[in-house]
């Protein structure tokens, strides 16, 4: 046995514990959706055309790519009749990786015909209670020296409050800057979920490529983002089905990736031509790994996956 193949074996033995609770949150993740009267559903994970997003690369495959979300084609079923599905897959993203990132990686995704963004939240709230509460977790987690409390219910706090609140300067000015990303990382994020989770909402429409505007504030999308331990954990919003609209958005997206010499993608047309025929609905994608981390207490998303890029 080379030196190599016996630190490989030595790695995989010491993530037992961790690999333990993962298959034991996957089970209960997956047992909430099936009392809930949800439908599970696969889609594949090679696709022709990803959603365009300023700040997600797709990995080529051959003259398609992998997915970096199973959203388009949910969404499809959505359009077909299909109410309530969940889906937790493996998914890609180009020149991603650090202790909270890896290349691929494991989403829960689902999605709720008659919910706005707001039913959505509430949605998500339970199921995590219910599931933290059956992985042994009813009160609090520990994370990283934070005791962060789970009792309901969590914190609400819009984009805009949240900028007045940690930054010096205002949501809209971050925005004319280019700053937004930035400052949100910088200044935002890790004030967020530190005592207890926190769901963060309202998001500028410039940074909601996919989401529905607000109709008494056009400059805002219905969508949101959770925090726990100031990790990113889910990213939900109410579903835009304005076809015309959403072709708009992805060609400006399109020009964006353009200026930056990103990939050019084709336009999911078949995604598209479905939208007119998906009703009111909200749909939230949710990190695996993520979530994993936080039960196992660890702050590198290595511990909790079988399989780094670099052990293959």
């Amino acid at each position: 046995m080379t030196a190599s193949h016996f630190d490989d074996t030595h790695n995989l033995a010491r993530k037992k514990d961790y690999l333990d609770l993962r298959a034991g949150l996957i089970q209960n993740i997956r047992l909430y959706f099936i009392n809930h009267d949800f439908l599970e559903v696969e889609t594949p994970l090679r696709i022709p055309a990803p959603a365009p997003e300023e700040h997600i690369e797709a990995i080529t495959s051959a003259e398609w790519f992998l997915q970096t979300s199973p959203e388009l084609c949910m969404k499809r079923l959505l359009a077909a009749g299909y109410p309530r599905i969940f889906q937790i897959c493996k998914c890609f993203r180009d020149a991603e990786r650090g202790n909270l990132h890896l290349p691929e990686f494991t989403m829960l995704e689902w999605y709720v015909s008659g919910f706005n963004y707001l039913r959505l939240m509430e949605q998500c709230e339970n199921m995590l209670i219910e599931v933290f509460n059956k992985m042994g977790c009813a009160e609090n987690i520990i994370w990283q020296n934070r005791n962060i409390n789970l009792a309901p219910p969590w914190e609400k706090i819009s984009v805009a409050e949240a900028f007045s609140r940690y930054t010096k300067i205002s949501c809209d000015q971050a925005i004319a800057d280019d700053k937004f990303e930035e400052i949100m990382a910088d200044c935002v994020e890790p004030h967020l979920g530190t005592v207890r989770p926190t769901f963060i909402y309202d998001y500028p429409s410039a940074h909601s490529t996919l989401a529905k505007l607000k109709n008494d504030t056009p400059d805002i999308a219905e969508r949101f983002e959770l925090y726990i331990g100031s990790l990113e954990l889910a990213n939900g919003f109410s579903e835009l089905v304005d076809a015309e609209e959403q072709r708009k958005r992805f060609l400006d997206t399109l020009q964006s990736r353009a200026r930056k010499n990103w990939k050019n993608y084709p336009m999911p047309e078949k995604f598209l031509s479905s939208l007119e025929k998906i009703p009111a609905a909200a749909g939230i994608a949710l990190g695996i790994d993520r979530l994993v981390m936080l039960l196992a207490d660890t702050k590198c998303i290595d511990d909790v996956v079988a399989f780094t890029p670099e052990m293959l």
